[in-house]
């Protein structure tokens, strides 16, 4: 129920002078996006620099205290927080004043909360009884206020507390003004820290008992002119393996004839003025230095190449040193010649490693590993390779393919396997489907593991070759341990992987094979494109995936065919003609004497008939007629050597199609655009 001024008339509709006070800020339309106000002004917040005075009471040093704070306005939800930063000893608790949320109007209008427009510089607000003064904004909220057509006022200043100005004044006099000596080694510490010259020296010490020459890294830090020595101790050189071989301190140049003892000289000289030692004893600095000790150290333009120094009685001669400190030279004193001094001794002639052959025992890898030390370790994993070939996702990683047997047994033609191959680290599994009513119990056939290529050494020195991704591929013959396989298909992942990695796979490089094509039929181009044109009557730029790959066949004649087959059958004594005959009579329900072709090679495959694949397919092409079933009726009379004996022929060897699987596959193609495919091969066609 509506109550007071803001009654609206009949309809719903504002009385004349009346005005509905807004809940949110209010924009104007058509500025910006109409994108609600919690997607527009996400993350956008409004900050204002502010001070309020608290009165202090029942305090002789301060009346009132100056507390500054920062204002944060939130776009998207109108809500106000103000934050006090934290100063040190103040003894106020500090940090978060007000919480986040949407405040009130002071009263008689605490029915209302502040808006945007009640955001201004110099300007006071009161939020709960309290009166912030706006003194300032950053530039992002002056900005915002200015595109919503507020006049931003000119900032203000903040007073300055009086107890915060006299505890500074305190502070500054408690601070003493002894006369010091300056020594400013920050500066030199800034500059170059984390910079060292390095250069690469060389010890003779073959004058003492059992001396020999010692190699040595001087390391210079310029941070703080101190100067450390690291021993380059040599494989089996029978000593002892030490850190360094002269800690990191400052270097004297000549060595003292009497050692002080520590403590006895420092950089600074106290008197004692007035007191007795201990406690109330009064002490300066002695700026003049009396009795200071003057030691020499060595800086940084005192090592040269070739330059000799004195470790405490060793005498140790630069020959070398690193790019940095050439640069470092170079720049500072103008120095370019940076011959190196020639220390190394001739290289004794290095006897190679000879490793013995592979003994058979354990893996090749494994035995390698026992001839790098008395203690071996197990071949480590690529594991760089395993983490990237990993599964992960969509993307498994494994390379499946469709394989067959290259044999001539008829039965092991029919198996089909499935060929794993595993990225991540390069091994192999092969499964062999079940197939039902096969004598042949399926499952897996060959474990996960890598497979050597065949025709390699078993005990030899060198690891052996293993198959790799690019070996696979369809229509590849491969032989794992003496089987060998033909690969026929592979899934859709296999393709499109070869495809996205064709540096890996030139076989699946689709810019290769246009080259090659283009390189074979440039001189025909136009025979091709007719021969093309012909095979589309309806002009519609393409044709099915058959047609394209329609090759011309060799034509045999049957009655040859048929011959063939009854000298084979008769070598192999098989004489099952009538129960042939019978069971192609019961499949045939319709009493046609048509069967389909796969129908018909079953029932052939079911009476063991002893011919090739190969050889039966054409058989049962020749006996195709319309609709593409085999007449089954002059099948069996033609095979019936029998009763129906073909006369002695001299025949001669007939080629086949060795890389038929024998089953048929569906292609993933159905049309092909040739049109496309010409312009690729000889460009933009007439």
């Amino acid at each position: 129920m509506w109550m007071g001024e803001d009654k609206p008339g009949i309809g719903g509709e504002m009385l004349l002078g009346q005005k509905l006070k807004p809940k949110f800020s209010f924009f104007p339309r058509g500025v910006g996006s109409d994108a609600p106000s919690w997607v527009a002004f996400d993350k956008q917040v409004l900050s204002f620099k502010a001070y309020f005075e608290e009165e202090v009471h029942q305090r002789r040093e301060e009346v009132y205290r100056v507390r500054q704070c920062k204002i944060y306005f939130y776009l998207e939800d109108d809500t106000i927080q103000v934050v006090e930063p934290e100063m040190k000893n103040s003894g106020i608790p500090q940090g978060t004043i007000i919480r986040r949320h949407r405040i009130p109007l002071p009263p008689p209008n605490d029915d209302q909360f502040y808006t945007v427009d009640h955001f201004n510089i110099n300007k006071d607000l009161v939020f709960y009884s309290r009166t912030f003064k706006i003194v300032n904004c950053d530039e992002f909220t002056r900005n915002f206020l200015r595109k919503l057509g507020i006049r931003v006022n000119p900032p203000g200043s903040i007073p300055s507390d009086p107890y915060s100005t006299i505890r500074k004044q305190m502070a500054d006099n408690m601070k003493p003004l002894r006369p010091y000596e300056s020594m400013d080694t920050l500066k030199q510490f800034l500059e170059h820290d984390r910079q060292v010259l390095r250069f690469y020296c060389l010890w003779d010490d073959t004058a003492s008992p059992f001396g020999d020459t010692r190699k040595l890294i001087l390391h210079y830090f310029l941070a703080d002119d101190t100067v450390e020595i690291i021993e380059v101790i040599p494989p089996n050189s029978g000593r002892d393996s030490v850190p360094v071989f002269l800690h990191r301190g400052k270097l004297l140049k000549q060595v003292p004839k009497i050692m002080y003892n520590p403590g006895e000289i420092t950089s600074r000289t106290v008197l004692n003025v007035f007191g007795p030692m201990g406690h109330g004893g009064r002490y300066i600095l002695d700026n003049l230095k009396t009795g200071s000790v003057h030691q020499e150290f060595y800086k940084d333009s005192d090592l040269t190449i070739g330059a000799a120094v004195n470790a405490w009685g060793r005498k140790i001669i630069l020959c070398d040193c690193d790019e940095f400190t050439k640069n470092y030279y170079r720049t500072k004193y103008g120095i370019e010649d940076f011959t190196p001094v020639q220390y190394k001794a001739p290289q004794l002639l290095k006897i190679e490693k000879q490793i013995p052959p592979y003994n058979g025992f354990g893996s090749e890898e494994d035995s390698l590993c026992f001839c790098f030390g008395l203690l071996p370790k197990p071949p480590q994993r690529d594991f760089k390779k395993f983490m990237e070939k990993d599964r992960n996702g969509l993307d498994s990683y494994v390379l499946r393919f469709v394989a067959q047997l290259l044999t001539k047994n008829p039965i092991d033609k029919e198996r089909t396997f499935i060929i794993s191959y595993f990225l991540s680290d390069d091994t192999i599994a092969v499964f062999e489907p079940l197939q039902r009513n096969s004598g042949i119990i399926g499952g897996k056939f060959l474990e996960r593991c890598r497979i050597k290529k065949p025709g390699q050494e078993l005990f030899k020195t060198e690891i052996s070759e293993y198959f790799k991704a690019q070996d696979l591929f369809v229509g590849a013959r491969v032989n794992f341990n003496g089987h060998k396989f033909i690969l026929v298909d592979a899934d859709e992942y296999v393709f499109s992987y070869m495809e996205k990695n064709v540096h890996e796979f030139p076989m699946a490089d689709i810019a290769s094979i246009i080259s090659k094509l283009r390189s074979i039929g440039e001189s025909n181009s136009r025979e091709i494109k007719q021969h093309f044109v012909a095979n589309d009557p309806r002009n519609k730029n393409e044709m099915t995936y058959e047609t394209f790959s329609a090759q011309e066949k060799l034509e045999v004649d049957l009655s040859l065919l048929m011959a063939i087959a009854q000298e084979q059958l008769k070598k192999k004594s098989f004489e099952n003609f009538s129960k042939l005959s019978d069971a192609f009579v019961y499949n045939d329900r319709e009493r046609k004497g048509l069967l389909p072709l796969q129908e018909t090679r079953i029932i052939c495959k079911a009476f063991k008939i002893p011919l090739e694949d190969d050889f039966l397919r054409l058989i049962l092409e020749k006996h195709k007629e319309t609709g593409g079933q085999v007449n089954y009726v002059k099948l069996v009379s033609g095979l019936n050597w029998r009763e129906n004996p073909n006369p002695a022929r001299q025949t001669t060897p007939i080629k086949f199609d060795a890389d038929w699987s024998g089953q048929m596959t569906s292609n993933a193609v159905k049309t092909v655009n040739y049109l496309l495919l010409l312009e690729d091969l000889f460009g933009v066609q007439e």
